[in-house]
């Protein structure tokens, strides 16, 4: 058994902490032992705070962090670490929901001693035949074949607790990464571990998450020295070439997504190096925040 803490952030995710709750609390296995399950409820104004009070009536893992200001997921992280107990963190997006036996697939590689941090397997839960639900789903797709050969991180992921802190991020996940593969840990992708995450339904809450995370990669590149995988447009337009069946058969979709990946690069490239704008404390793209429609 490895003993793991699962630290969540939040803010106003009244639709979505209790179903997680749940779910964390459900889990039962013979790889994994949650001890605690951390929450940092950042600014809430909604329900959440209730909701978490409500789960921690019912269990002493349930710990939180409420707090009336919002400060952002990094500075919320930051929390987690200082309060975590176990030498392996789970960080888990709230408005994700892991599969049944993710935590074994995310926890199992850390058996090895150089390993430092891993990363799951996102997959879209928006349903219907509309262009939305194709773009979120053909941009995750993207993402796992590339992180195959090449481990990328977001929404769930679990590291060995060799960091006190990060430094101010728009994409947090990725600076952990940066920070304990620095340390020469391994970092590694976990296929099998999926994480159900709802995308955009709309394109301006697409454009608005793309650019920041666009944004945040770029300043990973340039401040740091660390790539990731899918800063690269060549690495995205050569791994979109692999799939030519794929490809052929959504063609007028695939363009249309790579015009709007593209128009939201520009203003990532825009709002980090003439604006200045870092996406530290991000808009919310709330048409991502009911995984139920």
């Amino acid at each position: 058994m490895i003993n793991v803490s699962v630290g969540v952030c939040a803010y106003n995710e009244e639709k979505n902490i209790g179903n997680l709750l749940d779910r964390l609390l459900g889990i039962k296995s013979r790889k994994v032992n949650i001890k605690e399950i951390i929450l940092v409820s950042d600014g809430s104004t909604d329900r959440t705070n209730e909701i978490i009070s409500n789960f921690q009536r019912k269990s002493k893992k349930v710990k939180s962090i409420i707090r009336k200001k919002r400060y952002g997921k990094v500075n919320a992280i930051n929390q987690i670490l200082k309060k975590a107990k176990s030498q392996i963190i789970i960080l888990e997006s709230a408005d994700n929901f892991p599969k049944n036996g993710a935590f074994d697939k995310l926890v199992e590689p850390f058996k090895d001693k150089n390993a430092g941090i891993t990363s799951g397997h996102i997959v879209p839960i928006n349903k219907g035949n509309n262009f939305m639900t194709f773009l979120g789903k053909f941009m995750y797709k993207l993402h796992h074949e590339i992180a195959l050969e090449n481990p990328k991180y977001g929404e769930m992921i679990a590291f060995r607790k060799v960091i006190k802190k990060i430094p101010n991020s728009a994409v947090d996940e990725e600076s952990i990464a940066m920070i304990i593969t620095n340390k020469g840990y391994r970092g590694i992708y976990c296929p099998d571990a999926i994480v159900y995450n709802k995308t955009p339904t709309n394109i301006r809450d697409f454009i608005k998450q793309r650019r920041r995370i666009y944004a945040g990669h770029l300043e990973l590149k340039t401040k740091y020295k660390f790539h990731v995988p899918t800063v690269s447009n060549s690495t995205i337009f050569f791994q979109i070439l692999k799939d030519k069946p794929y490809l052929i058969k959504h063609f007028l979709k695939i363009k249309l997504a790579i015009l709007l990946e593209l128009y939201a690069r520009f203003l990532g490239i825009i709002d980090l190096f003439i604006r200045k704008k870092h996406h530290y404390r991000w808009d919310i793209a709330y048409s991502t925040k009911n995984p139920r429609n």
